[in-house]
């Protein structure tokens, strides 16, 4: 009997050997016939901790290693999905944001509080 070859991505790698890799597959509801995802989760052993977080993955069926595991990774399909740098999401000093140009034109625009009648009294007192 041949043994069974799932693909799916690494979700975690932070145990000595182990990887958790997340299959997921789409099914027909039986009732309303909408296309659906069902996901599991696998423990699968990688003898050389060589896979990472975020890569596509493919893993095989096999005996028994532990209460977990009876996966083994076979190899890598894609690369890791890395995250933007918050550096990269950051606006360039040159270029003025919106907010501050809104401010400097909420200043110039609108007048003080009090409008004339504060401008009277402060002319009256000196």
């Amino acid at each position: 009997m041949p043994k069974r070859v799932l693909t799916g991505t690494v979700v975690s790698d932070k145990t000595d050997k182990t990887v958790v890799v997340l299959v997921e597959r789409r099914v027909k509801h039986p009732l309303y016939g909408k296309i659906i995802k069902r996901s599991k989760k696998y423990h699968a052993h990688d003898e050389g901790n060589t896979f990472k977080e975020g890569q596509t993955v493919r893993i095989e069926e096999c005996a028994p290693i532990s209460k977990q595991k009876s996966w083994t990774v076979l190899d890598r399909i894609g690369a890791a999905v890395t995250p933007i740098a918050e550096a990269d999401l950051d606006v360039p000093a040159s270029v003025p944001s919106k907010a501050a140009k809104e401010d400097k034109a909420t200043k110039e625009t609108k007048p003080s509080k009090g409008g004339k009648k504060a401008k009277e009294s402060a002319e009256a007192d000196a």
